[in-house]
């Protein structure tokens, strides 16, 4: 079931990752592995969809290793190309025994196109509402929520429609995910998404860095990179409405927050949390 606009995953929700981009596969997995461990007890089975892939004979492979290092005791690599793929028994039926489901990188637009109203997505939203942990990186993180970015320069996109916009998964609303956030200097991009969208939070990935979004609606940073946070629900005012396309937009008290591994934010009341902070609210939430 798609969450209401701006809502987050409720309490009886599995959980989400988004990661973005770049994550380390081969060394210490330090994303990888705590994606694995947030797993329901008991089910150490993991679906890699690489859907969104261009490459999925080079992706499949490193995410097989890497899982079965961590300890998984199946790996499903499953490359859904196409709709009629997307509705196979067979591959809906590893995606409902399996304990965490991760989309790989490429093209949201594919991951989108082949998986929307499919049997596959209605199994992975079920997983995650029975508790599975469903993550993404790139553009499986991107694609996650009801609302995706699929396109827009980087270089310059705080004019009025330089980022393109459509529905996601619907795995999550009330954020918008970009991934490979500082290393390709996406920060205009979620400047321009707020001034248009203010109810809606930015959340920029930067690579080897994730967040995990906690049901209640808590986010948590992890790996050794950046999660920058774009809030403009309080934003005092912005040209936008007034401007024609491609011309430049002011806006007026967006306020944003880099985090770090173990700092999060609790969304709804759109509050930073240092550490000590976030390890409270978790425990008083469980």
């Amino acid at each position: 079931m798609i969450s209401p606009p701006s809502s987050l995953p409720s309490s009886a929700s599995g959980t989400l990752v988004a990661i973005g981009g770049a994550e380390d596969k081969t060394s210490d997995l330090e994303i990888l592995r705590r994606v694995f461990s947030l797993a329901p007890a008991g089910n150490h089975e993991v679906a890699v969809i690489a859907t969104a892939s261009s490459i999925p004979d080079q992706v499949l492979p490193e995410y097989e290793a890497a899982f079965s290092r961590l300890g998984a005791s199946r790996v499903h690599s499953l490359e859904i190309r196409d709709r009629q793929q997307a509705a196979d028994t067979d591959t809906v039926r590893l995606i409902e025994q399996s304990g965490v489901i991760f989309f790989s990188g490429g093209d949201q637009l594919r991951l989108t196109n082949v998986l929307g109203g499919s049997r596959v997505l209605t199994a992975i939203r079920e997983r995650l509402d029975d508790g599975a942990v469903v993550a993404g990186t790139s553009a499986g993180a991107a694609a996650m929520p009801g609302t995706m970015i699929y396109n827009g320069a980087a270089a310059d996109a705080l004019r009025k429609g330089a980022v393109n916009m459509t529905f996601g998964l619907g795995l999550v609303d009330g954020l918008i995910i970009d991934s490979h956030f500082l290393e390709r200097g996406r920060f205009t991009r979620l400047m321009e998404v707020g001034a248009s969208n203010p109810e809606h939070l930015g959340v920029g990935l930067g690579e080897d860095a994730g967040v995990i979004i906690h049901p209640h609606g808590i986010l948590e940073a992890i790996g050794p990179g950046h999660v920058i946070l774009i809030d403009s629900r309080d934003l005092a005012s912005s040209n936008i409405a007034d401007l024609s396309v491609g011309e430049p937009v002011a806006v007026e008290h967006m306020i944003l927050h880099a985090m770090v591994s173990g700092h999060g934010f609790d969304v709804e009341a759109r509050r930073y949390l240092v550490p000590h902070e976030l390890t409270a609210l978790l425990a008083e939430k469980r």
